[in-house]
């Protein structure tokens, strides 16, 4: 049976805090930000399933290959590329009833990557702020905030937001900003030059998504495991392919690689 840790004159704790405790006094990280569909929640299955419903409907042609290059991109965007395929309906239209068949889904049911759930608990646990940055549309982003762990998020950046969207850095750091983390040019001598924001990792999965992350200045992970789109030999600080082993120490791990390099 696990025995507890007494710290004097402190409540008491069980072996597993008071190890992340200790661990406490190296960490570098500061906050993470999530990227939504792709990489906190398998969602892009319910988006082409709803484009490819919406183009049939209204006398387009749509498939996954198309489906897929839309992936990480505004809604305008995949509405207007929608409409170059022969979608009879406006954007704003096309986007409303791409928004509607999703919510309807993630409603239902939230379908949150494998292993993501354990590494948002080892960031509670840690006392690791979490921010949601998303170009999707609010109502989406509540959802998924709603229920996730916890204390797992301090907020989120979405899509409703009077914000440039990915690329542009904007999203990212109004993140920052918002957990009072300074943003700004790194500097030469180490973690103590760096800005905040380099001390903050962003876990993205599309190019979109991760050239947004990178201009802001945050140590960015691509995440691999759930987009057939995403690459590794991107501008991204590192790769990964899934969440497994990926635990707040591990994040913290790739501050320090980071900061080294």
């Amino acid at each position: 049976m696990k025995t507890k840790a007494r710290l004097p004159g402190m409540q008491t704790y069980s072996w597993r805090q008071y190890k992340m405790g200790l661990c406490m006094s190296d960490m570098l990280l500061k906050a993470v930000f999530w990227d939504l569909d792709g990489t906190l929640i398998d969602s892009e299955p319910y988006w082409h399933e709803g484009e490819m419903e919406i183009a049939a409907a209204h006398g387009g042609y749509w498939d996954e290959d198309l489906a897929w290059s839309c992936s990480g991109t505004p809604l305008d965007h995949c509405a207007k590329t929608m409409i170059e395929h022969g979608t009879n309906l406006p954007p704003e239209q096309i986007a409303k009833a791409m928004v509607d068949y999703v919510a309807k889904k993630e409603f239902e049911r939230v379908p949150w990557t494998n292993g993501v759930l354990d590494v948002l608990g080892s960031l509670v646990d840690a006392g690791i702020p979490s921010v949601l940055v998303t170009t999707s549309p609010r109502r989406l982003a509540q959802n998924v905030i709603d229920h996730a762990p916890a204390g797992a998020f301090a907020g989120f950046v979405c899509g409703d937001d009077d914000l440039p969207h990915k690329p542009d850095p904007a999203p990212y750091l109004a993140a920052a900003k918002m957990l009072g983390i300074e943003t700004g040019v790194a500097g030469a001598d180490g973690a103590a030059a760096l800005p905040g924001i380099a001390r903050c990792v962003a876990l993205e999965d599309s190019a979109t998504g991760i050239a947004s992350a990178v201009a802001s200045g945050a140590t960015t992970i691509a995440q691999l495991g759930f987009n057939r789109n995403a690459k590794a030999d991107g501008p991204q600080c590192a790769s990964i392919d899934g969440f497994a082993g990926i635990t707040a120490e591990a994040l913290n791990a790739f501050i320090r690689q980071r900061l080294s390099s």
